[in-house]
């Protein structure tokens, strides 16, 4: 069975946003909330997860994760409040890359 990869947009304990990858949401959420997971979040925890979305593979969770770190903050609220526009934010990101 092949690796299932996602792409997540967490809220920080600051209120700011951060986005990331994983194959395991529980442990990166675990390590997030230890202070061993990514720099930004050490000194911004607890976090919450506010979005996830699953990718078939590490590339096009890599792909989606970039896309969503190149919109605003308004932009990233707007994805999280509206559960369709993920969808369609991923499928611009996979016709992309296939183009």
């Amino acid at each position: 069975m092949a690796v299932r990869w996602v792409v997540y947009v967490a809220r920080c304990a600051d209120d700011t946003l951060y986005c990331g990858i994983t194959n395991d949401l529980d442990a990166r959420v675990s390590a997030h909330n230890a202070g061993k997971g990514a720099r930004y979040t050490r000194t911004r925890r607890p976090i919450e997860i506010l979005l996830v979305r699953r990718c078939a593979t590490k590339g096009r969770a890599l792909r989606l994760e970039w896309r969503i770190k190149q919109l605003t903050r308004e932009e990233k609220l707007q994805l999280v409040a509206t559960p369709s526009a993920i969808e369609r934010l991923a499928r611009r990101v996979s016709r992309a890359a296939s183009a």
